[in-house]
C-alpha cells in the first residue's frame, strides 16, 4: 500500500478500484480473447499515465508510452480444474498493514503440461477477504519483475471468471480462466512507496512464462 493522501486521498483510491473492477467486467464479456487484452493494455495504460492512483512516481509519467508487454499469446490461456486445498495459511509482509494471512484454498488442474507445475490459489483473510494468485517463472528477475507477477487479486478487482456450485464438484471443485497475457506487475515493482505482497514458493514456475507485463522500465 500507499500514503493514500499523497495520491488523491480515499476517494481516488474508490475511483481506481471502481475502474479497475469495471474493466475485468468489460475482459470477462468480451468473447474474444485478444480483444480483452487490447483493452486491458489501453486502459491500464490510461490509468497509469493519468489517474492519481497511478503507482508510477511523477516523473515516470512524463513522456510516458504504454506499459512494456509481451505480445499476445493464445497458449497462455487456459481453462483449469481448481481443487480444494487444506494447507497452513502462509504470511506475507504487507508494511505498515502488519503481515497478510494468505489461506490456501485451491491447486490448479491443467498447467502442469504445458507451464511444468501447477498453482496454489490463496485466501486473503480479513475482512471481505479474496482470491489471490501471485507468481513468478523463469523469467523473474531479468525480463519480468524479480518479486514475481499477480494473475488473479480479486479484493482489487482482477478476476478473469471462475465458475464454482454443488453441479460442478459435490467436494467443492470447480474451474477457472487464467489467461497469463494478463499477468501484472505488483505496484511495489513502480515505487518504494508501496509494498505488495510477493510470490510464495508454492507458486515458482521453473520454466519462463511470456505473457503478460514485462519488468518495468522507468528510465
Amino acid at each position: 500500500m500507499a500514503d493514500w493522501d499523497a495520491a488523491g486521498g480515499y476517494p481516488a483510491l474508490w475511483d481506481w478500484r471502481r475502474r479497475v473492477s469495471d474493466l475485468y467486467s468489460a475482459v470477462r464479456a468480451e468473447a474474444d480473447p485478444r480483444r480483452a487484452w487490447t483493452l486491458w493494455r489501453e486502459v491500464r495504460d490510461g490509468l497509469f499515465r493519468d489517474h492519481p492512483q497511478s503507482p508510477l512516481e511523477p516523473e515516470a509519467r512524463r513522456g510516458f508510452a504504454g506499459l512494456p508487454v509481451f505480445d499476445y499469446d493464445p497458449a497462455m490461456r487456459f481453462h483449469v480444474g481448481i481443487d480444494p486445498l487444506e494447507a497452513e495459511p502462509v504470511a506475507a509482509e504487507a508494511g505498515r498493514d502488519g503481515a497478510l494471512s494468505l489461506k490456501p484454498f485451491g491447486r490448479t488442474r491443467g498447467l502442469a503440461e504445458a507451464l511444468g507445475a501447477e498453482l496454489t490459489l490463496f485466501w486473503v483473510a480479513g475482512y471481505g477477504g479474496g482470491v489471490f494468485l501471485p507468481f513468478a517463472d523463469a523469467t523473474a528477475g531479468a525480463e519480468t519483475y524479480g518479486g514475481g507477477r499477480y494473475l488473479l487479486d480479486t479484493i482489487k478487482g482482477a478476476d478473469l471468471g471462475s465458475e464454482f456450485g454443488a453441479d460442478l464438484g459435490s467436494d467443492g471443485s470447480g474451474r477457472a480462466v487464467l489467461d497469463f497475457n494478463f499477468s501484472y506487475n505488483p505496484s511495489c515493482s513502480y515505487s518504494p512507496a508501496w509494498v505488495c505482497p510477493l510470490s510464495p514458493p508454492a507458486n515458482r514456475l521453473r520454466v519462463p512464462v511470456r505473457a503478460g507485463e514485462k519488468a518495468p522500465q522507468l528510465e
